[in-house]
C-alpha cells in the first residue's frame, strides 16, 4: 500500500515494512515505468511464440506428444505461463501471466540503515551497478587486461588509456541517453567506400542516417567529411 515518491521520470521509490517492532523489515520497493514497458513487451512476444508452440504439437500423436509437452513445461521461458488439464494438455495461464505482470519494471532492495531516505537508498544502488558495470566495461570492452606490457610506464599508460576510453563512453552516454551498445551500433553502420574510375579513385563515407545525425548532434561533434580522398588517374606518357 502506499503511494510511490517520484525520484526521477524512470525511478519511484515506496518503503515497506514487514513484521512489527524491533524485528520489523525495511524494504525499498522500487518502480521504473520505462523498464514496466519493456517486460510488458517482452512478455508479450514470448506469448505469440508459445501460442504458435502449442498450435504445433496440436496434431502430435500420443509418444511425441508427451514428449513435446514436457519440454514445453520445463521451458525456462514458456513453462512459467503454462498449466495443464485434467488431462494433460498444455494451456496458457492467465493467472501466471497476470501474476508476472504485477512484477513488471519493479525491484526490491533491502536495508537495515533507518538514516537513510528511500531516495538516498535507490540511488545509492543504482550507483553500485553503474560501478559495477564500469568495471565491467573496462574489463571487456575496452580489453584493460590481459596487459601484455612488462614496464611500469607503459603499464600505467595502458591502464589510463583505458580509463580515459571509459569516461568518453561515460559521456557519450550522458549526452545522448543511449547505452554505449547502442551508439555504436548505430555509428558502425556508417562505412567508407573507394569507387574507382577512369579520372581516378574516390573514398566516400556513406549517408549519415537520422539517428547517426542526432548523436553528433548530441555530442556536439562535426560529422565526418563526405569524401576523404580523391586520386586523379596518371596523366598519359607522351
Amino acid at each position: 500500500g502506499g503511494r510511490y515518491q517520484v525520484v526521477r521520470d524512470n525511478l519511484h521509490v515506496k518503503t515497506v515494512w514487514i513484521g512489527e517492532g524491533t524485528s520489523a523489515i525495511r524494504y525499498i520497493l522500487v518502480y521504473n515505468p520505462q523498464q514496466a514497458e519493456r517486460d510488458r513487451a517482452e512478455r508479450e512476444a514470448i506469448l505469440a511464440a508459445l501460442k504458435n508452440e502449442l498450435l504445433a504439437i496440436k496434431d502430435l500423436d500420443a509418444e511425441p506428444h508427451r514428449k513435446a509437452v514436457c519440454q514445453l513445461l520445463a521451458h525456462k521461458t514458456y513453462g512459467r505461463y503454462l498449466s495443464t488439464d485434467e488431462q494433460g494438455h498444455p494451456y496458457i495461464d492467465q493467472s501466471k501471466i497476470d501474476a508476472d505482470a504485477r512484477l513488471d519494471g519493479k525491484y526490491l532492495l533491502r536495508t537495515s540503515d533507518d538514516t537513510l531516505s528511500a531516495e538516498e537508498v535507490a540511488l545509492g544502488y543504482k550507483q553500485l551497478l553503474e560501478v559495477e558495470n564500469a568495471f565491467r566495461t573496462l574489463k571487456t570492452t575496452l580489453d584493460l587486461r590481459p596487459v601484455y606490457h612488462r614496464l611500469e610506464d607503459r603499464i600505467r599508460a595502458h591502464v589510463l588509456l583505458c580509463w580515459l576510453a571509459l569516461l568518453l563512453i561515460r559521456v557519450a552516454e550522458y549526452r545522448t541517453g543511449q547505452t554505449w551498445r547502442t551508439l555504436r551500433s548505430e555509428l558502425q553502420r556508417m562505412h567508407v567506400g573507394e569507387f574507382a574510375g577512369p579520372d581516378g579513385r574516390v573514398r566516400q563515407r556513406t549517408e549519415i542516417t537520422a539517428e547517426q545525425h542526432q548523436i553528433f548532434k548530441a555530442l556536439k561533434i562535426k560529422e565526418p567529411p563526405r569524401v576523404f580522398q580523391v586520386t586523379p588517374a596518371p596523366k598519359p606518357q607522351v
